[in-house]
């Protein structure tokens, strides 16, 4: 199970989407496959009428208004149950995370009952619309509709099982991200980090910068910046003490934090603050 959950969460938003296509259909009587293994990822959003979908060994009824995903990888089937067949906006897409499918790290539900169908149908119909259109700007729209049909899977299945463990190069990195998370105020050199992998050195580098797109002292000092910024929010210490506890002398760490964030540490805490009082009232 992954431990820092915040640094996976950004991560994950680095998948690799492709929309092959996206329609709405009045199935026919003979639709219908059993038991086959997609490579793609199927949205099935329903309109109207009856039917079946099976996703490995359990069989749903969609009903109108429900959102299905169906995950690549799994064992599907789906057909009708009678004349009155299914009206379904849906599309096919490919979901990666460099040579892992998204879905077998993020375990969601098969389906969500949606509260506001027309919103879900313009969704819909808006991706119908730009996977249609050949203009730069619409593979970016298409994007976000499917990213935000994938966030709400997210956000409405409560906990969502983020698991690791199936690919053994992710649960070395989160071995590795929680040790750096724990030890920012602590020297970290690339060979120790290696030996904790039982990676070579360049290999560890080399599988680190593929899994975050950044080097381990990047990612380190991007993970000190992260800390600064939350204790020049949430507590009172002084600039110096901050870059102390994080393992800097003053003026190399107000120069790192500019570079970071843009901003001098002194400046930042004082623009939160104001941006929190003027939202407040105080």
């Amino acid at each position: 199970m992954i431990q820092n959950r915040t640094f996976w969460g950004k991560y994950l938003t680095n998948t690799q989407l492709d929309l092959s296509i996206a329609s709405y259909t009045k199935v026919p009587l003979t639709w219908g496959e059993d038991s086959y293994i997609p490579e793609f990822n199927k949205l099935y959003f329903i309109m109207e009428g009856e039917g079946f979908v099976r996703v490995n060994d359990k069989t749903y009824y969609p009903k109108p208004g429900e959102l299905y995903l169906l995950p690549s990888g799994t064992v599907q089937a789906y057909g009708t149950i009678s004349g009155n067949t299914f009206g379904k906006y849906w599309c096919h897409f490919t979901s990666k995370l460099n040579d892992s499918q998204l879905f077998d790290l993020i375990k969601t539900p098969v389906f969500l009952k949606t509260h506001n169908q027309e919103q879900l149908k313009s969704k819909f119909e808006q991706l119908i619309f730009y996977s249609e259109k050949e203009d730069i700007s619409s593979g970016f729209r298409v994007h976000a509709i499917l990213l935000d049909f994938i966030a709400e899977f997210i956000e409405k299945s409560g906990t969502v099982n983020l698991n690791t463990r199936t690919v053994p190069s992710y649960d070395k990195m989160d071995d590795i991200v929680q040790y750096i998370e724990e030890n920012l105020d602590a020297p970290l050199c690339v060979d120790d980090l290696a030996s904790i992998a039982n990676f070579h050195p360049n290999y560890f580098i080399s599988v680190f910068k593929k899994y975050t797109g950044l080097s381990p002292i990047q990612f380190i000092n991007r993970q000190r910046m992260e800390r600064a910024k939350h204790l020049l929010i949430t507590t009172d210490y002084s600039v110096s003490t901050i870059a102390e506890s994080l393992g800097f002398d003053l003026s190399y760490f107000s120069r790192m934090f500019r570079v970071h964030i843009g901003f001098s540490p002194t400046n930042y805490r004082d623009m939160v603050s104001m941006s929190a009082l003027s939202k407040y009232g105080e």
